[in-house]
């Protein structure tokens, strides 16, 4: 899987389980939301293990960008609110970020 692949669903996953805790915390839901929840936030730490990176400070930042994107996503397609022309360029800017953390040029260590 590449890593763009693998840091969406990351994201996917990271912000439905932290949406399950909001649903039940903040909008007084049945504490059954929190079992989805802590099983799409295990599914997040585990896959984001997956990138193939040298250091785990990397891949969390490199993940960063990927997951601006993808809660203005669920801003708009799970709560019905579209993004503003500010949340899409701060989005871009995110995008830009991870691209150059990820396949950036590295010095060979000797």
């Amino acid at each position: 899987m590449t890593s763009i692949f693998i840091f969406s669903l990351t994201a996917i996953l990271e912000i439905a389980g932290c949406f399950a805790f909001w649903i039940w915390a903040r909008e007084n839901a049945s504490g059954w939301w929190m079992l989805p929840g802590v099983a799409c936030l295990i599914g997040f730490a585990y896959l984001l293990t997956q990138i193939d990176v040298s250091h785990a400070g990397r891949a969390y930042a490199a993940y960063g960008g990927i997951y601006v994107v993808a809660s203005l996503a669920w801003l708009w397609g799970m709560e019905g609110a579209r993004p503003d022309f500010w949340d899409s360029v701060g989005g871009a800017i995110c995008v830009l970020g991870t691209l150059v953390i990820l396949f950036g040029p590295r010095a060979v260590a000797s």
